[in-house]
């Protein structure tokens, strides 16, 4: 006798009439569709709900494709743009960064991760943060990253230039931003 499995995969639904039904999913709902997409955008920049929709009224606000919009918006975030240069390996780490106050923004340290970058920003690491092991090895590490063609990359004084704001095609994030236009138009 074999000893019984404490983790068996079976295809019906476990309970006493799991077997005796025919089980079936139906098709995902429009809703469902949409507010995954939606939640899925938010978890990759970070965001909490309140902060999402605001940045999606802002978004509606400028002319042109709502999503689009939205989505330029959310790359240009200033913790998005340090991970987009390769200054750290997450958005959360980027966060992080620029929370502790390692990033200087136009000259001025700044430690507000939402602070959004315009066209000829210049984002670059504090004076006394490179001297930090975390960035002694960046530098020598940073010149094998692929930085986005709307940013410039300076790695020998580790700063950065904003070229233009991205555009749609810029932005390498598999999401469907019309769904998430579809759910706040509800």
């Amino acid at each position: 006798m074999t000893p019984k499995c404490s983790f068996e995969r079976r295809s019906y639904p476990p309970g006493q009439h799991g077997r005796e039904k025919q089980f079936r999913r139906g098709r995902a709902s429009d809703y469902l569709l949409q507010l995954r997409e939606k939640q899925k955008a938010r978890r990759i920049y970070g965001l909490m709900e309140r902060q999402f929709s605001q940045y999606f009224k802002r978004a509606e606000q400028r002319s042109g494709l709502t999503g689009a919009n939205l989505l330029t918006i959310l790359e240009s975030r200033l913790d998005n743009v340090v991970y987009r240069l390769g200054m750290a390996s997450s958005r959360a780490q980027a966060r992080q960064l620029v929370q502790h106050g390692h990033i200087v923004l136009n000259g001025r340290k700044t430690n507000i991760p939402s602070a959004l970058v315009s066209t000829g920003d210049v984002v670059s690491i504090r004076s006394e943060s490179s001297r930090r092991t975390y960035f002694k090895t960046l530098r020598q590490e940073i010149d094998d990253r692929q930085v986005p063609r709307w940013l410039s990359l300076d790695t020998g004084s580790m700063s950065a230039k904003v070229l233009n704001l991205p555009v749609r095609d810029d932005i390498d994030v598999s999401l469907n931003e019309q769904l998430i236009v579809e759910y706040y138009s509800r």
